[in-house]
């Protein structure tokens, strides 16, 4: 059931100091859309101004739209598309559909959240083997998309980046996008920068046991980089086991500061700039 938000904001809300742009959070999963007031007035407290919510199914593109629409007070920016771990119900009738919204609907920016989950199993190994090909069936079709109607890319990925790359490169897909939950060594990290994406930093950089991903993230440039959340899923450090809120970019920016040497300032400014050339937003 999508909520019914017809003035979830009024924008008498404290401002921060920072601007923050969270490129990653699921509004609509019921753990946040039952009380999806609250939650945006926490985000707009901790400086959130902006919030990609990407679909995970095609019965949700519809309300996201009506979200979109009856939210004020931040920017919700969409994109449209399929989960790999809703890929079981998905149809190629649903891709028709989504190719007719991404010509129609001016308010979705990418396509996502798309992408390759091969951790996702099922009871034997020829059930998992025709899953794992129905996703990369799935994924072409929507990448495919994406090219004709010039849009970037949400990707999902889980013990799939080799196979992420090679239908990128098989394409020839130039628009672009975001690595969500990026995690991993800086070769695995630049793969993608040569093809014109950014990496979506999120609460694993909290965690001392991250190391790699925290060092890489150290490391690589910062036009590199983007913030998000993933809300309700992926709490940081600390909050394990409670839902996770669109409030807690604040937190993920804090721990990149940590591990940054720039000011709180310009990583502010350079996060908030590299989201929109990423999701190809005006400035």
């Amino acid at each position: 059931m999508q909520p019914s938000v017809p003035s979830l904001l009024n924008g008498s809300c404290r401002q921060s100091s920072e601007q923050l742009f969270d490129t990653h959070c699921h509004l609509d999963l019921p753990e946040l859309s039952t009380d999806l007031p609250a939650f945006l007035t926490g985000a707009i407290n901790a400086g959130v101004r902006r919030i990609l919510v990407p679909a995970v199914e095609a019965a949700r593109w519809p309300g996201l739209l009506q979200l979109q629409q009856q939210t004020s007070a931040l920017t919700i920016e969409l994109a449209l598309g399929i989960h790999p771990w809703w890929a079981h119900s998905a149809t190629e009738a649903q891709l028709g559909v989504l190719a007719d919204m991404l010509r129609a609907e001016t308010g979705v920016c990418a396509v996502g959240e798309i992408g390759l989950d091969f951790a996702l199993v099922q009871a034997d190994e020829d059930a998992t083997k025709k899953l794992h090909q129905w996703q990369q069936t799935l994924f072409s079709a929507q990448l495919s998309l994406a090219a004709k109607a010039g849009k970037p890319v949400v990707l999902h990925h889980r013990k799939s980046q080799p196979a992420l790359l090679a239908e990128l490169k098989r394409q020839q897909f130039s628009q672009g996008g975001i690595l969500h939950a990026f995690s991993g060594s800086t070769a695995q990290a630049h793969a993608f920068l040569d093809l014109g994406f950014k990496l979506g930093i999120g609460g694993t950089i909290s965690y001392e046991r991250a190391q790699k991903t925290r060092d890489t993230v150290r490391k690589l440039p910062l036009s590199a980089l983007v913030l998000e959340t993933d809300a309700p899923a992926m709490p940081l450090a600390g909050f394990q086991g409670q839902v996770n809120t669109p409030a807690q970019l604040a937190l993920v920016f804090s721990q990149l500061c940590t591990l940054r040497s720039e000011s709180a300032d310009l990583l502010a400014q350079t996060l908030w700039q590299n989201s929109l050339t990423a999701l190809q937003l005006p400035s």
